[in-house]
């Protein structure tokens, strides 16, 4: 038999069961209804329904079959009108657990559901009472530990080996206990945790502000659940803010209906697990603006340590220190930020209702089923929490927003020293502000000093432009034939490269020419470092014996020609003139660049 598809509505006097059945015979189906028990059959589906409200069989029932859509749609009258019937969207609790073959289940359920009645009763701390360990004879014994949902599950992964490594990161949890999976989870925690990506996050946190601003389908939920706070139908009305789409509702009905026998450690541990996988959801949603991608089932069990490490825990701080130092590890964005973002949306989701939870758990079953190998941590954990939060009570979750929304969470409490880090990113800031305000400064007050000091030639002629009123002779003579050299060295760099032409106007050899000269320019230059003197003394050598240029014709553009160009030029320049105490001529001032080539011309004796 299959169960078919349906859908239950409902207002004040009627409950509205809708049921696909297509290629069905509608003229050979039976429906039976009585109290909280429903029947549907039609071959061949069969459908049978615990309602959480009862109903009635008093004539105003009626039933209608839509051919073209292939629809019942069957309105039975409430036995109490205006009664609430809670719950008409977890189609899972709605379907009829089988009955159970065996007499020993059945005593048990009778007597945990007494316990449970108490337990609903009672108001819940969700802190879990520690007892010291005890080593006994047992504890040395190699026992399978237990694991999953409730921890209700052990030797899971003895068959699973090839898949181990790449769902969860604790090896061999069969032989390990929750003390020793603890204690590896914190020390794996501390040495993945990098100073310098968690620095580079909190100062660059230009992206993480963009995905901050993403505002998902909860957020709008809420804001109008709080908009209707006060009106007498609050609680009622607010699962209408929760909107489940066809595929989730197929989702649901895949389901099996089944009760979980759970001690009050158990159950504490399941409500403190689903914060965590909660909150490792939240990171999920914002990081990728609520799309999904390969990466969607690394973040959620890599960041849960319920998923990830099959971690039990014992106190909602606990949840939120162990979530906070898995995100400042292991994803890419690492901001403390996206931590509390994500606390606050947990807090939103569990004041919505079992509804919003469901539909979260149930993205989260769609997100590890089309994972390979993660479907593992669906049979593990993700199916029983979706069949088992549709059966809890609204003010467990509450309770449970309440408690979570009062703890508080900071920086000191992660274990990373992160004010520390901080505090010191911020002074080195400051340090270096403070060097790149005085290299500026520096910067600014270098070009007067190296003016001074990076040229011999202009540092030479400077200091003769700024002592001319000075009454040391030596020092003027010594200024002048500075010039001079400098005016012979600037000439010739302005001839460096221009042919040799002697008075027919004939173009002379430069080969040898050229390399007599570069061997002696090493020699001016380093020598024009020293006493003035000498240098005039080498330079008339050279005058000698370098390259000579005979007397030119009238008409012919020389060297010489350009050289007294140069020479009328400079004249409205004092300042880069030295003038020969001979008077015979007037050189240019030597330029900072090193000449290549000296060339040497003869100059008018009655040239002024």
């Amino acid at each position: 038999m299959l169960t078919p598809a349906f859908e239950l509505t409902q207002d004040p006097d009627f409950l509205t069961i809708i049921i696909k059945v297509p290629y069905a015979r509608a003229s050979e189906f039976d429906v039976y209804f009585e109290g909280e028990d429903f029947k549907f059959y039609a071959k061949p589906y069969f459908l049978r329904l615990t309602l959480p409200g009862r109903i009635v069989e008093d004539g105003r029932e009626k039933a209608s079959y839509n051919t073209d859509k292939g629809t019942f749609t069957i309105r039975l009258p409430k036995e109490i009108p205006g009664q609430y019937f809670e719950g008409l969207d977890m189609l899972t609790s709605l379907l009829a657990p089988k009955k159970s073959r065996s007499a020993k289940p059945l005593v048990e359920e009778i007597a945990a559901s007494a316990e449970l009645s108490e337990e609903e009763e009672e108001e819940f701390d969700w802190e879990i009472e520690q007892t010291p360990y005890q080593e006994s004879a047992e504890n040395t014994l190699p026992l399978q530990h237990r694991y999953g949902f409730g921890n209700l599950r052990s030797g899971v992964f003895q068959r699973l080996q090839d898949e181990l490594s790449d769902v969860i990161d604790i090896k061999d949890p069969d032989q390990t206990s929750a003390d020793e999976r603890r204690r590896k989870r914190l020390a794996a925690e501390t040495a993945k945790f990098d100073p310098d990506h968690y620095l580079a996050d909190f100062f660059e946190d230009e992206a993480i502000q963009y995905v901050l601003k993403y505002k998902p389908w909860w957020v709008d939920a809420h804001r109008k659940m709080s908009a209707l706070q006060g009106e007498s139908h609050q609680e009622h009305d607010t699962h209408t803010f929760v909107v489940f789409s066809e595929e989730e509702r197929e989702q649901l009905r895949k389901f099996t209906n089944k009760s979980y026998l759970l001690d009050k450690r158990s159950r504490h541990q399941v409500y403190l697990g689903l914060i965590d996988i909660l909150l490792a959801y939240c990171y999920e949603i914002y990081i990728n603006e609520g799309d999904k991608n390969v990466e969607s089932s690394w973040n959620v069990r890599k960041l849960s340590a319920t998923l990830c490490w099959l971690e039990s825990f014992t106190s909602i701080h606990d949840v939120l220190v162990s979530f906070g130092r898995r995100v400042l590890c292991y994803p890419l964005h690492r901001h403390f930020g996206l931590v509390t973002r994500a606390c606050s949306d947990t807090v939103m989701i569990l004041q919505l209702g079992r509804a919003a939870v469901l539909k979260c758990l149930l993205d989260i079953h769609k997100i590890f089923m089309e994972n390979d190998p993660a479907y593992i941590l669906n049979d593990l954990f993700i199916t029983d929490y979706c069949i088992w939060i549709q059966k809890t009570k609204s003010k467990k979750l509450a309770a449970l927003s309440e408690s979570l929304q009062k703890t508080t969470l900071a920086k000191s409490h992660i274990g990373f020293e992160l004010e520390e880090l901080e505090a010191a990113a911020v002074l080195v800031q400051e340090e270096e502000s403070a060097l790149k305000a005085a290299g500026t400064v520096s910067k600014q007050q270098l070009p007067s000093s190296e003016s001074e000091t990076s040229d011999s030639e202009e540092s030479s002629s400077t200091s003769s432009s700024e002592t001319e009123g000075s009454d040391s002779d030596e020092r003027e003579s010594s200024t002048s034939e500075d010039g001079k050299i400098n005016s012979v060295q600037g000439t010739l760099q302005e001839e460096r490269t221009a042919p040799l032409i002697d008075c027919n106007g004939l173009r002379q050899g430069t080969n040898t020419s050229t390399s007599e000269v570069s061997d002696e320019k090493s020699k001016v230059s380093l020598q024009s470092t020293s006493v003035p003197g000498k240098l005039i003394e080498e330079l008339e050598k050279q005058m000698h014996t370098a390259i000579r240029l005979s007397e030119q014709p009238e008409g012919l553009a020389t060297a010489s020609c350009i050289l007294q160009e140069q020479e009328e030029n400079c004249v409205s320049e004092p300042d880069r003139l030295s003038k020969d105490t001979t008077g015979k001529g007037n050189f240019l001032e030597a330029s900072s660049k090193t000449n290549p080539l000296l060339f040497l011309c003869s100059t008018n004796d009655d040239e002024d």
